[in-house]
């Protein structure tokens, strides 16, 4: 436990010397939970925590609006359909927590097109703590005994990186309400690797602020613009290696390991609302079926973001 520890007092350590440079930025919060969604569902991505901090970078580039770098702890937690029991025969997936530190840049171009990239470096197994922090919120709010983490993927270093391109689409026809985006992401390293690529679209409820001052992908920092606008996204995925599912790229010592199912459909569809210095997002996710068992099956869940924007 000293270990998580560690990483929460040098995550605010840094970020608060960043902090005290940096007028235009942003710290908040993102939780995921199946309980969002639903009450009756408790599997698969159970749980999910991020804290996170991001400011504007210098920026020498005439094509670019802005550019941010970010910094995010964070916390997955993975188990089976069914958790009341430790029979390792009936898991339709594996139990698993990861851990990780993040550092991110993002380029928000002039003409609405986004790049992000970001490294991960942390733990999947024992070491992230995963069977401690579901135990502890379970025994806080009167939930059931989970039983089977002895069975979880066992520990592999987390070497992580992530991309994602978007464009702006139709750029030619002017809205002030509605917009739509191409989008692809590829991620790379010894827990995921896959591609995915969909659209997104905004429907705003008032004036949408370009993207590179929307919240849609962290461009409200920096930005005094307000926000309300629903959005959907919709998403084709190709996963070729997940860890948390097949166990580490190094060795076979899981107990309990599945085969992917690759191909996937993925959506999210939420709200997202700015005002002042607050940000506030409610998000819808869905995923497609992902590895082969009788009762695995798609599964949803709810992220709930707050974050708060320093002028």
């Amino acid at each position: 436990m000293g270990f998580k520890n560690s990483y929460i007092i040098l995550f605010f350590l840094f970020t608060a010397q960043v902090w005290s440079q940096n007028s235009g930025a942003e710290f908040g919060i993102i939780t995921d939970n199946d309980l969002y969604t639903s009450s009756k569902y408790d599997m698969y991505y159970t749980n999910g925590l991020e804290l996170f901090y991001k400011y504007v970078s210098k920026n020498q580039n005439s094509k670019i609006h802005k550019k941010t770098t970010e910094f995010r702890l964070g916390q997955y937690i993975y188990t089976p359909r069914f958790i009341n029991t430790p029979e390792k025969e009936i898991m339709d997936r594996p139990y698993a927590g990861y851990l990780f530190g993040e550092f991110g840049k993002t380029f928000f171009y002039k003409n609405e097109s986004v790049l992000k990239m970001d490294l991960r470096l942390g733990y999947l197994g024992q070491n992230a703590f995963g069977q401690e922090t579901q135990k502890s919120f379970h025994d806080l709010v009167g939930y059931k005994e989970v039983f089977g983490w002895e069975y979880q993927i066992q520990n592999a270093l987390v070497i992580q990186t992530h991309y994602l391109f978007s464009k702006k689409l139709f750029s030619s026809v002017k809205s002030d309400f509605v917009d739509f985006h191409f989008r692809s992401e590829a991620s790379l390293g010894t827990i995921f690797t896959g591609v995915t690529t969909g659209f997104v679209s905004r429907i705003g409820f008032k004036k949408l602020a370009p993207v590179y001052n929307s919240n849609l992908y962290g461009g409200a920092v920096g930005s005094a613009e307000s926000e309300f606008y629903f959005y959907i996204a919709p998403s084709i995925n190709y996963q070729l290696y997940d860890a948390t599912i097949q166990g580490s790229l190094f060795n076979d010592n899981s107990p309990v390991t599945f085969k992917l199912v690759p191909l996937r459909f993925n959506g999210e569809a939420g709200f997202k609302y700015r005002k002042n210095k607050l940000n506030l997002s409610y998000v819808f996710m869905y995923r497609g079926r992902e590895l082969h068992h009788p009762t695995n099956s798609g599964y949803f869940y709810g992220s709930i973001g707050v974050s708060y924007l320093l002028k």
